[in-house]
């Protein structure tokens, strides 16, 4: 089975620059370089990985950077923002970049979403990644109910819901309340969701039994073709080899095939990154 994390963050400390802060980066103020992540993912059984550049200190040139220097072992969902001048002129060649399987896009902060999102502004883009075919990913924690309009509207756009749509600062019971918002998102086919970060909902140590209900819900919803496994490694609560085990072993309701298709072939297929 061909493992590969959907989310990491990489980036190298520089002099002078401030530790970072947010974006999965406040864990690691030394830097997350690939030399490091090849050793954990070594460890953890991980074979290729997904890097989310992570906002001012990585930018989309140095991941593909890293990833020429790891070739087959990393790809990149690029960061983008609508909003700055001259994104539609990037879009036409935003795939022909090297390594680049699609963007990715931040649109909630502490809870509150960018009223660009679903106001109107941003209808110029969703059309031209449709039309393009760009894959999207999109963190809207807390927001999944709000994204379902959009999907409707452009049914040819693949949306990968980063986090499971869950908040981004919530733990325990409670970042689950409006999980209905996100499983009512399962009867537009476009939409997929990637299952990064769960070990950070729980309360519990591994095997962090309990997340497995809501996990379960996710399932039967979407479908293990339509889900993605990912750690969003650099704030991820306990180990790297945690998070792996939990949906190859201690997720009891999955079968093997289903393992195989969200450790790996779910991303390799909707984002056209082949397993071999």
């Amino acid at each position: 089975m061909l493992i590969t994390d959907a989310q990491v963050h990489l980036w190298l400390a520089k002099p002078g620059q401030p530790p970072p802060t947010g974006a999965g980066t406040e864990l690691r103020p030394e830097g997350h370089p690939p030399e490091e992540l090849m050793v954990e993912m070594a460890e953890a059984g991980v074979h290729r990985a997904v890097i989310v550049p992570p906002g001012a200190v990585c930018t989309n040139e140095e991941a593909q950077g890293f990833c020429r220097a790891y070739p087959g072992r990393l790809a990149v969902m690029g960061a983008l923002d609508p909003e700055q001048r001259g994104v539609r002129e990037q879009l036409a060649g935003w795939l022909s970049r090297p390594h680049m399987l699609g963007a990715r896009l931040s649109f909630s902060s502490g809870g509150v979403l960018k009223p660009s999102f679903d106001d109107g502004t941003l209808d110029w883009f969703w059309a031209d990644a449709e039309r393009l075919q760009i894959p999207l990913m999109i963190l809207v924690g807390g927001m999944a109910g709000r994204t379902y309009a959009i999907a409707e509207r452009h049914p040819r756009l693949t949306l990968i819901i980063d986090h499971m749509a869950r908040p981004s600062r919530a733990a325990g019971a409670g970042s689950w309340t409006d999980l209905d918002d996100l499983l009512r998102l399962a009867k537009l086919s476009n939409v997929h969701v990637k299952l990064s970060s769960a070990p950070n909902y729980s309360d519990e140590p591994y095997p962090y039994k309990d997340i497995h209900p809501h996990l379960r819900r996710i399932y039967d919803a979407f479908g293990p073709r339509r889900l993605m496994w990912g750690t969003d490694l650099t704030r991820l609560r306990g180990s790297y080899r945690e998070s792996v085990l939990l949906f190859q072993e201690a997720l009891t309701f999955l079968s093997d095939e289903d393992r195989e298709w969200i450790l790996g072939k779910s991303l390799a297929e909707t984002l056209e990154w082949p397993e071999d």
